[in-house]
């Protein structure tokens, strides 16, 4: 069976977590994506994750103003990772226990890619 390496989607959205969530919609638009990594502020720091469900859930219907609320304050921190060597169905089984429906790939501290519950889908089928 393939490991996380082999169907992870390479290249994946980042943005600062300084950033607002108006600037996190935007550039999920641009982009096409449901999600972004957020950005480590130093080599201990771990990532986040901000969701479009993030910025629907905590700002928009919430009455908050996108422009004042920063990424910082919406995302999850600290993130269950999966390590590239990984077999698909250990990440299968972690995103399950977990609920999740993507995790980042992680290896020496930096991010390699994400895997997503599609991603897994696809490689059973």
């Amino acid at each position: 069976m393939p490991a996380a390496k082999d169907i992870m989607t390479e290249g994946v959205e980042t943005i600062d977590g300084m950033a607002t969530a108006r600037q996190a919609a935007q550039k999920m638009a641009e982009t096409g994506v449901r999600a972004l990594i957020v950005e480590r502020r130093g080599p201990e720091d771990a990532y986040g994750i901000v969701t479009q469900r993030d910025i629907v859930y905590e700002v928009i219907s919430a009455g908050e103003d996108p422009d004042e609320v920063l990424v910082h304050e919406i995302m999850s921190k600290p993130l269950v990772v999966v390590n590239p060597d990984l077999d698909v169905k250990y990440v299968a089984r972690l995103m399950s226990n977990f609920g999740l429906s993507r995790a980042p790939v992680i290896a020496e501290g930096k991010l390699q890619g994400i895997v997503s519950v599609s991603d897994v889908v696809k490689t059973i089928v």
